[in-house]
């Protein structure tokens, strides 16, 4: 079993946002280690495709970053412990700040290495989770100011429902970037302006153009997935405003944003089983007729959810979607493939991804799952290799060559 992460997909799609959101910048968020396609390769490719920021969620994703040689400024979304606070400033990252003590703990760090440090500071607008409130911004960002080793360098915010196509979740999200853009203002009145505003996340980078400001932090589009599937016209009608056309040279006949991920094994093992034969745990499923049955080396410990079989999910196997024959095991799955004598052990096997004609997407496992395409990627196993293949080379390669593997590298 392997995970493919296409680079050359990465650095389209970078480029693709970037262009969207001119003059705003992009801010590829690679937290979860890059929502589990590998940080460190695709900061890099980020970065090369017009990334000018990365964020993450932890310090020590940051110093990971830092560690692999990435110079790139590096956002940490969440407040640090102040236990953290020391490693932050070693490591040259920016922190988001919203609460007192937190402000206190950063200020002692920065002192005792002897640096002026940036901060941002994060408002809650309605999201809820952490940022500090209308009430005691202002606060918050004047203890920030009052430090001689702090320096105000940011102020942003994030959206709840930028996402919804229903009218409330839009006015929601409307309210929120004007609840944002009062407390610009105050701040500002009370000379506590930052250069640098922010409050876009995928979803809004795509659907409210005004909510771009400075910088968009883009996470999930940045991995060739929409924040939902319902929003593909607004993507268009983005692309479009910036001069994009589907299809042209910028975007070529694989469309506007490329899916980075795909998730992949091969047959393990294949057996002729008589109609009404119980494959797996629990004895589950009935076989329909006489059947090939494939065992394949993946399972739920590798991000194959149990719940994928009961919901009825499916695989590729020669080009043709084969359902599982039995309940997910936590190393291997067995696939249906009725009365198929071809499939043979060493038949590759695509989970996510693209055969021939055929695909099974992240969105589509999590229609089957009833979650959302996040999880879906987030949730393959650290035990999957995440083999490194630039697409476009291994295309340019095989075109000149006349066939041939892909490109692969070792960078996680």
């Amino acid at each position: 079993m392997w995970a493919e992460i296409d680079l050359d997909a990465v650095r389209h799609n970078a480029r693709v946002l970037s262009d969207i959101v001119a003059p705003a910048r992009l801010c590829a968020v690679v937290k979860a280690d890059a929502y589990g396609h590998g940080a460190v390769a695709v900061a890099r490719a980020a970065l090369e495709g017009g990334a000018e920021w990365l964020a993450v969620a932890l310090v020590e994703e940051g110093m990971a970053l830092r560690a692999a040689g990435l110079d790139a400024p590096v956002l940490v979304l969440s407040e640090p412990p102040a236990e953290a606070m020391g490693a932050l400033v070693d490591a040259g990252l920016t922190p988001t700040l919203y609460t007192r003590p937190g402000v206190r703990a950063l200020a002692e760090a920065a002192e005792a290495s002897h640096r002026v440090v940036d901060v941002q500071v994060k408002l809650d607008t309605g999201m809820h989770r952490v940022g500090a409130d209308a009430a005691d911004l202002a606060e918050v960002v004047g203890a920030v100011v009052a430090s001689a080793h702090l320096r105000f360098a940011g102020l942003w915010t994030h959206f709840a429902v930028a996402d919804g196509q229903a009218a409330e979740d839009r006015a929601f999200t409307t309210a929120q970037l004007e609840r944002f853009r009062e407390a610009r203002l105050a701040l500002a009145a009370a000379g506590l302006e930052a250069p640098l505003h922010h409050a876009a996340n995928s979803a809004a980078a795509i659907a409210f153009p005004d909510t771009r400001l400075d910088l968009v932090r883009c996470g999930i589009a940045l991995y060739g997935l929409l924040p939902d599937p319902s929003m593909a016209g607004a993507l268009e009608l983005a692309a479009r405003a910036a001069g994009i056309e589907p299809g042209d040279e910028r975007t070529g006949a694989a469309g506007l944003l490329r899916p980075v991920l795909s998730l992949k094994a091969r047959v393990s093992m294949v057996r002729s089983l008589d109609e009404g034969e119980r494959p797996s745990y629990g004895r589950r499923y009935p076989l329909p007729e006489p059947s090939t049955v494939a065992t394949v080396p993946i399972g739920y410990a590798d991000g194959v959810p149990r719940r994928y079989f009961e919901e009825g999910g499916t695989v590729l196997v020669r080009g043709r979607h084969r359902p599982l024959a039995g309940t997910v095991t936590m190393d291997q799955v067995v696939l249906d493939c009725g009365p198929d004598p071809d499939v043979r052990p060493g038949d590759e096997v695509v989970l996510i991804g693209r055969q021939g004609n055929a695909e099974v997407g992240a969105w589509d496992w999590a229609r089957t799952l009833g979650t959302i395409a996040y999880e879906v990627v987030c949730g393959v196993g650290p035990r999957v290799p995440r083999v490194v293949v630039e697409a476009e080379r291994a295309r340019a390669g095989a075109d000149r060559l006349g066939g041939g593997a892909p490109v692969v590298e070792g960078d996680r």
